[in-house]
């Protein structure tokens, strides 16, 4: 196995494609972590190589200088003054390597490649991806849901190792021969939108707290500034008003959809021409969805249920995590771990993580309806909802609430209001004015680092 911890540039899909081409697993992870979350991820993958971007190099260098892991080769990405034992650099690794007449002889359904999880509920884990699910991911999303062509130029913010950015800027483009563009520095407002103007990409992929944040800034380019024809979301439910918001000022649609590193891309998603902010969609043709009450049962139209997919690009195994495999991976069903609701004709609506889901005074209470609510008040950036136990040990509904630059708000204001939009016993009892939101690189919130805060207060 070969780890790749590398910033989105040229040097990443020839890293990760020539170690398919060679039979070898490429190990995709996260730039933004720790020397200690490396070195649970060497222990577990047991990789023997690693290709690091130079900037990356200090704190990889730091991961396995405290342990005694059995590293062969590193490659590094960029120029770099100092390099450590075992280092070698990326071009001149490859000026020296012997090119191989054809493919290794490899099979569509054996281990391809792994992705560890985003960690949006503690300790990532490593999703062991057969060669063949890349083919099906571009083939029902890229070219089935978004119509992908020769003609587009694709830019994703979500980086490249991640489940969602590996689709959007490797597979799915090079299934159609489409451009795209790689940015290495992270996907603030700015750094998009300079991609947008000079660029001119005509599909963008990004997140809801993206679009949030980029629909706030004061730099926000006109419609006639870009090229933009489609816009995907992905990684948390999109607040209705943000994606008719974007729409309304980029004339394109936002294709809301979920996904996981599990099934590798999206399958359940809004279609273009045919989108309803407020709604994850319907299931992506290839997959097949399912509600299930906890009896296992299937749940009636209007009725909260958790979500089960089946479809092609099911990741084989959790590695070393067999007892979590097997709750997740049942049979040719994955557990998804999300609560929905269908509705009369078909359409689904996210109503929170199986983990997340509050039942205050009897009742459930999804905490994305509660914040989809917060997030339309004028002076509301982002929100965040979870259970406190009060002084009785009874489950009320907190939320943590960042604000707008410059905007006020009190938590009186933002009470009332949620009452008057969704069922009054729904509001928050508790609220918490913070700076920002705990959120792993995808921007999916970290609700259980809230749950743990709020906890030692």
């Amino acid at each position: 196995r070969v780890l790749i911890l590398m910033h989105d540039n040229s040097d990443w899909p020839v890293a990760f494609l020539g170690a398919l081409y060679a039979g070898v697993v490429p190990v995709a992870v996260n730039t933004l972590l720790t020397a200690s979350d490396y070195q649970f991820i060497l222990k577990d993958c047991r990789a023997k190589v690693i290709i690091v971007s130079e900037p990356l190099l200090p704190v990889l260098t730091s991961a396995i200088d405290s342990d005694n892991f059995d590293v062969t080769t590193i490659v590094v990405s960029g120029d770099a003054d100092n390099l450590p034992d075992k280092a070698v650099e990326f071009d001149a690794f490859l000026a020296n390597s012997d090119p191989m007449e054809s493919a290794a002889e490899t099979h569509p359904d054996e281990p391809g490649f792994w992705l560890y999880s985003s960690g949006s509920t503690g300790q990532p884990k490593g999703t062991v991806h057969s060669h063949a699910n890349l083919f099906w991911t571009a083939e029902l999303y890229g070219k089935g849901v978004l119509k992908l062509s020769e003609s587009d130029i694709c830019f994703s913010a979500a980086k490249l190792f991640f489940a969602y950015g590996l689709g959007n800027a490797l597979s799915f483009p090079l299934s159609v021969g489409a451009s795209v563009v790689l940015m290495p520095e992270r996907p603030t407002p700015s750094a998009v939108f300079t991609r947008w103007i000079k660029d001119q990409p005509t599909v963008f992929f990004g997140a809801p707290t993206g679009y949030a944040g980029m629909l706030a800034s004061p730099d926000l380019p006109s419609k006639n500034d870009v090229s933009l024809r489609l816009a995907s979301s992905a990684g948390e439910p999109l607040p209705a008003e943000i994606g008719r918001k974007f729409t309304e000022t980029f004339g394109a649609e936002v294709i809301d959809g979920i996904g996981s590193t599990e099934m590798l891309h999206i399958y359940l998603s809004n279609q273009p021409g045919n989108v309803h902010y407020g709604t994850t969609g319907v299931p992506v043709p290839g997959y097949e969805i399912e509600l299930r009450n906890e009896d296992g049962s299937q749940t009636e139209d209007g009725e909260i249920g958790e979500l089960y997919v089946k479809g092609p690009s099911a990741a084989l195994m959790y590695w070393n995590n067999r007892e979590k495999t097997r709750s997740t991976f049942q049979g040719d069903w994955t557990k998804s771990g999300d609560k929905y609701i269908r509705d009369c004709n078909g359409t689904y609506t996210y109503s929170g993580r199986t983990d997340d889901m509050l039942k205050v005074s009897g009742v459930y209470v999804s905490p994305f309806e509660v914040e989809s609510t917060l997030v339309l008040h004028s002076a509301v950036l982002e929100a965040a909802v979870i259970g406190h136990v009060d002084a009785d040990g009874l489950t009320k509904t907190k939320a943590f609430v960042v604000l707008k630059e410059g905007a006020n708000a009190d938590d009186k204001e933002l009470k009332d209001f949620v009452k008057d939009k969704i069922a009054p016993y729904k509001y928050p009892r508790y609220i918490e004015f913070v700076d920002a939101l705990p959120k792993t690189a995808t921007g999916k919130i970290q609700r259980f680092r809230l749950r743990e805060q709020d906890r030692s207060t």
